[in-house]
């Protein structure tokens, strides 16, 4: 690899083999050296492969921060892609990255800041949430300090977020979506729900997918809308309550829900309804 650019004396633009731009991180890597000089493999500890818009965002981002806080965001992006065992989106690394840098820099000053989602990030996402539980871990150990709970909870929106594929802009609004939605069906239905229960797990997952369906613009193909029909007559209190999200999502999100997502809603709305009667 060879050097096109030298950011600072452990990190640097370089191109790889392929010719392709990367940022390389080494202790070392780039002290006194300049543009065109071939790399030391010795001294490489991580390379960044990144969409050349986000790359050029973490250049500027890793800049001016310190090189044990980049390799601590790093070995937690590598372990959250190790547990959920898919790649993320490559805003992670800037996201997360700069999120824990600034995490720290207020832990320094004394300024905690609390997570108004936190309830919802553990039940809606908890295998995000665990993971963040992991990173703040993580953190404390590799660079002694200690954040709270409520880290963990921002970190694991960090992570939710760089799951979907398509316009993440808003992704750190998904929780608060989510809670919305439940919040008119049990207005809607006049329950709470049995958290607990089979149907209530499977009712915020399809939300999820639901959602995160929205934002990457892939919907359910309009087939005969027969089924619609059909469940619109048997099921008219879980219909209606599906007609009520379509109104919310389109109004919150400019998005048109089609009649094969109200039909999905409506099946999963009766079977909280039957399971609360039962």
């Amino acid at each position: 690899m060879k050097i096109r650019k030298v950011i600072n004396n452990n990190i640097v633009n370089a191109s790889d083999e392929d010719g392709e731009e990367v940022i390389v991180l080494g202790n070392g890597v780039g002290f006194q050296k300049k543009r065109g000089d071939v790399l030391e493999k010795k001294r490489i500890e991580k390379v960044f492969h990144l969409s050349n818009e986000k790359l050029s965002q973490f250049e500027q981002l890793v800049k001016s921060i310190p090189l044990s806080s980049i390799r601590t965001s790093e070995k937690v992006i590598a372990y959250a892609k190790k547990e959920l065992n898919t790649e993320l989106n490559d805003n992670i690394y800037i996201a997360l990255t700069d999120h824990l840098n600034y995490a720290i820099e207020r832990k320094g000053q004394g300024i905690e800041f609390q997570n108004a989602l936190l309830w919802e990030i553990q039940r809606y996402y908890p295998k995000e949430y665990s993971i963040g539980q992991k990173a703040v871990e993580i953190i404390n150990e590799d660079l002694g300090i200690q954040l709270s709970e409520d880290e963990a909870g921002f970190f694991a929106l960090h992570i939710a977020n760089a799951e979907l594929q398509g316009d993440t802009s808003l992704g750190m609004e998904l929780p608060e979506i989510i809670k919305d939605i439940l919040n008119l069906v049990k207005f809607s239905v006049g329950k709470e729900f049995q958290e607990d229960s089979l149907s209530y797990e499977r009712f915020v997952t399809h939300l999820k997918f639901f959602l995160q369906r929205i934002i990457n613009k892939k919907t359910y193909s309009e087939e005969d809308n027969f089924w619609a029909k059909e469940l619109k007559k048997e099921y008219p209190l879980a219909h209606k309550t599906a007609l009520r999200i379509k109104s919310y999502i389109k109004a919150k999100l400019q998005y048109e829900v089609s009649d094969e997502e109200v039909t999905y809603l409506t099946i999963h709305i009766q079977r909280i309804i039957s399971r609360n009667n039962d």
